[in-house]
């Protein structure tokens, strides 16, 4: 069963969320927070699978809390960012915090709930013409010349594999274009997002544009 913590500043939309994730199979409502702070703090006790997060509230907003709520989750939470616009510079500050992935407001119920779960799983749950276009839209890009500083802890293969992660490939895309096994690639991958301290796919995404890894425009 994957727990969901819901934050929304908005009670009509927080109360439809709610309500159709209790009728989800798989899915129970862990809590639910009208705002960052309180979310912050819920997740702390409650510890979710996935936190399903606003990204503009008053207050603490969606990008101050994902960044604190990671912090002390120890690899055991993700988030889910809810937003009205793809384009929005405060996803991009989410997923540069460690959030799993977006999703607009106006998905459908079967897609959300999907999305939840495959959230929970580890997985981006965008598409990556999507994600290149956010990302590409607010990267700031290193300015250093050959390999960038940041990644001289990374051996030769796990840049290749993040590079390769950068440009959208999947994990199966991936081995296929190294000849190696999918178990391979992952393992290549998870000790890239350890050695750079990184929580999340996407957010090894933004590390390869902002070190100059990927440059953005590029095919």
């Amino acid at each position: 069963m994957t727990s969901v913590l819901v934050v929304d500043d908005q009670d009509l939309i927080r109360a439809g969320l709610v309500a159709l994730l209790h009728a989800a199979p798989g899915l129970e409502v862990a809590g639910e927070a009208p705002d960052g702070l309180t979310a912050v703090a819920l997740a702390a006790r409650l510890r979710p699978d996935v936190v399903l997060m606003d990204i503009r509230m008053p207050g603490l907003d969606g990008v101050a809390a994902t960044e604190r709520i990671l912090a002390g989750a120890a690899g055991g939470t993700r988030i889910l960012v809810l937003t009205t616009f793809d384009l929005d510079e405060y996803v991009y500050a989410a997923l540069r915090n460690g959030a799993s992935g977006f999703l607009l407001k106006d998905i459908s119920p079967e897609r959300l709930i999907q999305a939840i779960h495959t959230t929970a799983a580890g997985d981006m749950i965008f598409a990556p013409s999507v994600t290149r276009r956010l990302i590409e839209a607010y990267t700031r890009t290193g300015t250093q010349s050959g390999q960038p500083s940041v990644l001289t802890v990374l051996t030769s293969r796990e840049l290749e594999v993040l590079r390769l992660v950068a440009t959208g490939r999947t994990n199966a895309d991936i081995a296929a274009d190294l000849t190696l096994g999918e178990a391979t690639v992952k393992t290549h991958l998870n000790r890239v997002m350890t050695k750079l301290g990184l929580s999340s796919r996407a957010q090894a995404v933004v590390t390869a544009y902002e070190s100059g890894l990927v440059v953005p425009g590029a095919g």
